[in-house]
C-alpha cells in the first residue's frame, strides 16, 4: 500500500478520522492505531506480520529482562540474544543468497567445485528499517539510556507505526515512546505544515522522481553505446531521482504522522549543498547516519583509539552501511568508497576547512560543486545492476566520440535536475516552508491546486514503487 496510491489515501483518511474520534480515549486509540499499522503492513503480504511480531516480542522481553536485573552477565546475554534474533532474521531474508553465491564464487575461483543451494527468498518490505529501530531500543535499555517499556501494546506501536514503518525515518524509542499515550494535539499551524509536507512529498515522488526515473532507467538499461552526454545526464537523473523519491517519502511520512498527533525526526537537509562528504552524511538519510554513528561507529571505538583505528572504524561502518542498503558487492563498493573519502577528509582536515567559509562564500560554493560530483559518481555502483553494468556505464561517461540527439526527455530531465539543485541552494538562503506558509491564503490555494493537478495528471502513469522499498 504505497503512499502514492489511491488505496493509501482511503486508508489514511479512514484511520485519521477514527483516530481523532478516539482522541479522548488514548489507550483504545493506541490499540486502534496498532491494528491499523499491522493492517497496513499485512497489505503487502500477510505472513510478514510473523516477522515483525517476532522481532517485537523478542525485544520487548529482552528489554524487560535487561532492565530488571543487575547481573551484568545476564544483561549482556539478553542483549546478545536480542541482537542475534534480529540480525539472524535480517541476515537470512536479505543476505543468505548473497552469502551463498559469494562463497560459491570464491570457491570456484580457487578451483573448488562448490554447490550451495540458492532459494527464492522474497525480501520483506521494511525489514531493514524496523529491525534497526527495534534493536536500538534494546541497546539503549542495556546502556541505561532508556527505561524499558512495560506495556507491550505501546512498544509494539513504536515498532510498527505505519507512516515510517516501510522506509523510515528510523526512530529512536526515547524520541517516540514518550509521545505514545499523550493526548494528541494538532493546531492550525501544525495542520498546515503537515499538509504542506504531504503535498510536496507527493509532488517530489510522482512528478519529479518518477519522471527522472524513466530517463535514468533507460540510461542504465543500455549503457554500452551511450554517449558521454547521455550517460552523464542519466547519472544526474538518478542522483535527483533517489533524492526526490526518498525525501518525498520522508515528507509524506512526517506529515501523516503529524496529522495523527505524532512527531517524527527529519531525515534530509539539502544534502547536495554539502561542502564535504562528512557534511553530506549529516544531511542525507540522517536517521541512518546517526544510527550507524551511535550503534556501530562509537561502539567500535569511534575516534577514541587514535587515528589508525578511527579510519578503520569509519571503513567498517560505511562498508556495513553499504551492505545494509543491498545484498550485492556493488553496494559494498559504494560504502567502501564513502568510507575511504570520509577517512581521507579526517586525515587532511577537510571537514574543518569545509565548514570554515565565513566571508568566502565562493569557496563554499566551489567545494560544494566538487563534493556534489563526488556524490554523483558514487551513485554509479549504487544504481548499477551488476559489475558489468557498472563498468559499461563508467566507460560511457568518457565516450565523447559517440553521437547523440537532443530529445524532449533530455530537456525535461535537465530542467528538473537544475531546478532541484537550485531549490536546495535556495533553501540554504531562506526557510522555504516558512515563506510558503506565510503567503496569502488565496495564493496558497492556487499553488496547492496546481500541485494537486500535476500529481493527478502524472499519476496516470501508474503507481511506481519507492526506491527504498527494496532496502
Amino acid at each position: 500500500m504505497p503512499f502514492n496510491s489511491f488505496e493509501y489515501l482511503v486508508f489514511f483518511l479512514s484511520v485519521l478520522a477514527v483516530s481523532w474520534l478516539l482522541a479522548g480515549r488514548p489507550q483504545i486509540r493506541i490499540v486502534f492505531l496498532l491494528a491499523a499499522s499491522y493492517y497496513f503492513y499485512a497489505s503487502n503480504n500477510g505472513w510478514l506480520l510473523a516477522l515483525i511480531g517476532t522481532s517485537t516480542l523478542i525485544d520487548y522481553i529482552a528489554g524487560l529482562r535487561i532492565q530488571d536485573t543487575d547481573d551484568q552477565k545476564k544483561r549482556k546475554a539478553w542483549l546478545i540474544g536480542s541482537l542475534a534474533v534480529n540480525l539472524g532474521i535480517l541476515g537470512f531474508f536479505k543476505y543468505f543468497n548473497f552469502a551463498a553465491q559469494s562463497v560459491a564464487g570464491a570457491a570456484h575461483g580457487m578451483g573448488i567445485d562448490a554447490s550451495i543451494p540458492v532459494y527464492d527468498i522474497a525480501l520483506p518490505v521494511g525489514i531493514s528499517f524496523y529491525t534497526f529501530q527495534s534493536m536500538s531500543y534494546t541497546i539503549d535499555v542495556y546502556m541505561k539510556r532508556l527505561e524499558a517499556e512495560r506495556s507491550f501494546i505501546r512498544f509494539a506501536f513504536f515498532v510498527s507505526f505505519f507512516p515510517q514503518l516501510v522506509a523510515g525515518p528510523i526512530v529512536r524509542a526515547r524520541y517516540f515512546l514518550h509521545q505514545v499515550g499523550d493526548p494528541p494535539k494538532l493546531g492550525v499551524q501544525a495542520l498546515e505544515a503537515s499538509l504542506y509536507l504531504i503535498f510536496w512529498g507527493l509532488f517530489k515522488k510522482i512528478v519529479l522522481a518518477d519522471t527522472l526515473g524513466v530517463y535514468a532507467d533507460a540510461a542504465f538499461a543500455a549503457p554500452e553505446n551511450a554517449s558521454a552526454a547521455v550517460a552523464w545526464l542519466g547519472l544526474y537523473a538518478f542522483t535527483f531521482q533517489i533524492y526526490f523519491d526518498f525525501s518525498g517519502y520522508t515528507d509524506i511520512a512526517i506529515g501523516c504522522a503529524r496529522l495523527l498527533g505524532y512527531r517524527l525526526p527529519p531525515n534530509f537537509k539539502r544534502p547536495y549543498t554539502a561542502a564535504s562528504l562528512t557534511e553530506f552524511w549529516r544531511k542525507w538519510h540522517i536517521s541512518l547516519s546517526f544510527w550507524l554513528r551511535d550503534y556501530l561507529y562509537k561502539p567500535l571505538g569511534g575516534n577514541r583509539k587514535g587515528p589508525g583505528m578511527t579510519y578503520f572504524n569509519l571503513m567498517v561502518t560505511m562498508l556495513l552501511g553499504g551492505l545494509w542498503h543491498g545484498a550485492a558487492w556493488t553496494f559494498v563498493l559504494w560504502g567502501g568508497i564513502h568510507g575511504a573519502i570520509l577517512a581521507l577528509e579526517k586525515l587532511t582536515g577537510q571537514v574543518r576547512r569545509g565548514a570554515d567559509y565565513k566571508g568566502r562564500a565562493w569557496k563554499r560554493i566551489l567545494r560544494s560543486i566538487v563534493i556534489f560530483h563526488v556524490v554523483v559518481l558514487t551513485w554509479l555502483p549504487f544504481r548499477a545492476t551488476s559489475w558489468d553494468n557498472m563498468t559499461a556505464y563508467a566507460q560511457s561517461l568518457v565516450n565523447v566520440d559517440a553521437g547523440w540527439t537532443l530529445t524532449l526527455g533530455m530537456v525535461v530531465a535537465a530542467l528538473i535536475i537544475l531546478g532541484g539543485l537550485g531549490a536546495q541552494w535556495l533553501g540554504e538562503l531562506t526557510v522555504v516552508k516558512r515563506r510558503f506558509l506565510a503567503l496569502p491564503l488565496v495564493v496558497k490555494a492556487f499553488m496547492y491546486a496546481g500541485l494537486a493537478c500535476a500529481i493527478v495528471i502524472f499519476s496516470a502513469r501508474g503507481v511506481q514503487p519507492f526506491v527504498y522499498f527494496q532496502f
